[in-house]
């Protein structure tokens, strides 16, 4: 009896391990159907100006502030070789002219990768801008600009990046905005061997911001807050040297369904690019008289 008793609890073990391996492995295959909502703490640190970053409800949300003396900013405490990042974002209300907020991915050598999400600021009752931009072996000038079809002051909403050996995908609230294909075919440098840090950051820049630099920040409405919560990261976790990831071809976005927009996600696309894109420098002639090769593949244009 002993013995029967023995193998049952041996054959109950492995099943069990079986079953907890099938739900990692069923976690590590389902993207997020709704905000996650990640403390600060888990994923990320502040790295300057520590005293203009509070915390609320435990840790789940806080709010970046601005003055006339300083930004403030944090930073991923990994780098990531692909993935799937988000945050919700709340941005500065009121008049916000001249402020920056910035969410973005981006390497640490001088040839860096990077992944922009850019909030402008505006006078108050005009839209905010988002800028995206992406950068390869240190070379950027791929700017994007659309409005907003909501005011992103009013309440949080959810901003992501899909990136995979195939594409980088930039999301609102789960509509893509942006997609940037993988084109080393063509001569196109691809984010693939360089991890990155996720940063986001609230910074006055009045220089150029908001119509070029015409319009200046106005510092007696500070300080300026932007507020944040659902710091969700899903990446394969390397070090700065690492040149591949260990996961690669294993995790939900590296699969073949995320390899590509499907068909209504293409619809959606290109609803933003006809009612919402003020730039694009695919079709900016006077900057690039021949279209960058990588814009000839680039279905959204």
């Amino acid at each position: 009896m002993l013995c029967v008793s023995a193998e049952k609890m041996a054959s109950f073990f492995w099943i069990l391990l079986l079953g907890i391996s099938f739900m990692v492995s069923a976690t590590m295959g389902a993207p997020p159907r709704r905000p996650v909502d990640v403390p600060f703490g888990r994923n990320y640190a502040p790295t300057w100006a520590f005293d203009h970053i509070k915390y609320f409800n435990g840790g789940s949300e806080i709010q970046l502030l601005l003055d006339k003396y300083t930004g403030t900013g944090f930073q991923s405490k990994g780098s990531y070789l692909f993935g799937h990042f988000s945050m919700q974002i709340k941005l500065v209300p009121g008049d916000s002219a001249g402020t920056v907020t910035a969410f973005y991915l981006s390497s640490q050598n001088s040839e860096h990768d990077e992944i922009d999400f850019e909030f402008l600021g505006n006078r108050t009752g005009q839209p905010y801008i988002l800028q995206t931009n992406v950068f390869t072996g240190g070379q950027g000038n791929r700017e994007q600009r659309i409005y907003l079809w909501f005011d992103p002051t009013k309440g949080y909403h959810s901003y992501s990046v899909l990136w995979n050996m195939y594409q980088i995908v930039f999301f609102v609230d789960d509509i893509p905005i942006r997609v940037f294909k993988n084109c080393k075919d063509l001569g196109v440098r691809f984010p693939f061997n360089q991890p990155m840090k996720i940063y986001s950051s609230l910074w006055n820049a009045d220089d150029w911001a908001t119509r070029g630099g015409l319009e200046k920040t106005d510092w007696s409405k500070a300080p300026f807050i932007a507020s944040y919560k659902s710091f969700h990261v899903d990446g394969c976790e390397a070090s700065v040297e690492a040149k591949f990831c260990a996961t690669q071809g294993k995790r939900w976005w590296d699969q073949k369904e995320f390899q590509d927009l499907d068909s209504y996600q293409y619809r959606r696309l290109y609803w933003v690019r006809k009612r919402f894109t003020i730039y694009n420098y695919c079709t900016d002639r006077s900057r690039f008289p021949t279209m960058p090769p990588e814009c000839k593949r680039d279905r959204d244009v």
